[in-house]
């Protein structure tokens, strides 16, 4: 459940190409308008700046050529909206989502402007293409508390309708807090027992799923370190696990679906994760923009058809 496929990358990172340093620019200005300009994002504080996201969010996949379908879901005192673009292959599915809600008194930059920013980038590096499997982009709603593994977190009702229609869902991937990361000694952390088989330096992105969904993990860091020079951990392990179920894959398992999470790990390395400091300053886009480029490559090895 530990032991991963391939070799994560080590040693210093390579320059950045240009198309990386494109991707990088783009991804800044993604995180910029959803912890800068638009700020904190929620229903209890301020339901119009989620509301805006929601809007942004459509707007910027219809730009990408995609016909964006809306899913609405009622909250107390407010319609709440998960976001859908696809490309439509054969019946099986693969779900790649990211919330764009963030927690109450913080502007949400890693949590989870950068999971946005990266949906937006994969969207956009499948618009026009052609998949075998089903793609479908999920920006969803409501994954921060009061709304967490409730009925009324957005994965949780779009899973549950995936469900209740009977969709063959084959993967989940949950984008969640992608760009903060730490070359100093110490600044990992894990909850019992795993300290003793990961890294102590943040400096890489890891794949986490359920004990269920072991063989997704493992065929995303394979893909992931065959194609990106970039330090990648994944692991399967009990969902208890402090964190394993801490994203929106949580919802797919309850359906029976495997789904994981790719993170930089949120609380275990960020020290402003959920806070007021949580701002697009404290993103590393250059590390980022590696990340959704390897991300690239995860995606099309779950739905291109290999020739």
């Amino acid at each position: 459940m530990i032991r991963m496929p391939g070799e994560s990358h080590s040693g210093p990172l390579p320059p950045l190409t240009e198309t990386q340093a494109a991707l990088a620019a783009a991804l800044g200005r993604d995180v910029a308008r959803l912890a800068g300009e638009l700020g904190e994002r929620n229903v209890q504080a301020r339901p119009e700046a989620l509301d805006e996201a929601a809007a942004w969010i459509e707007a910027e996949l219809a730009a990408a050529g995609y016909a964006v379908h809306r899913e609405p879901f009622e909250v107390p005192g407010h319609t709440c909206w998960n976001l859908e673009a696809a490309r439509v292959g054969s019946a099986e599915v693969v779900v790649v989502g990211a919330h764009y809600d963030s927690v109450g008194g913080s502007p949400g930059a890693d949590d989870n402007g950068t999971g946005v920013a990266a949906l937006l980038a994969l969207a956009r590096a499948f618009a026009g293409r052609r998949t075998e499997r089903t793609l479908r982009l999920v920006a969803f709603a409501n994954e921060e508390p009061p709304w967490f593994q409730t009925a009324e977190m957005g994965s949780r009702v779009y899973a549950a309708a995936c469900r209740a229609r009977g969709d063959r869902v084959v993967a989940m991937l949950s984008l969640e807090t992608l760009g903060y990361f730490s070359d100093e000694e110490g600044s990992q952390a894990y909850p019992f027992p795993l300290s003793a088989f990961y890294p102590s330096t943040g400096d890489f992105i890891a794949f986490v799923g359920n004990v269920a969904s072991r063989r997704l993990v493992r065929q995303t860091v394979r893909a992931f370190r065959a194609h990106a020079q970039f330090p990648s951990e994944g692991a399967a392990l009990p969902g208890f696990i402090p964190g394993v179920g801490w994203s929106d894959q949580w919802s797919f398992w309850e359906e029976g679906y495997p789904g994981i999470m790719v993170t930089d790990t949120a609380p275990f390395r960020n020290p402003r994760y959920h806070t007021a400091a949580d701002t697009p300053e404290g993103v590393d886009h250059d590390r980022l923009a590696r990340v959704v480029e390897g991300l690239v490559r995860v995606v099309e090895d779950l739905v291109v058809e290999k020739k």
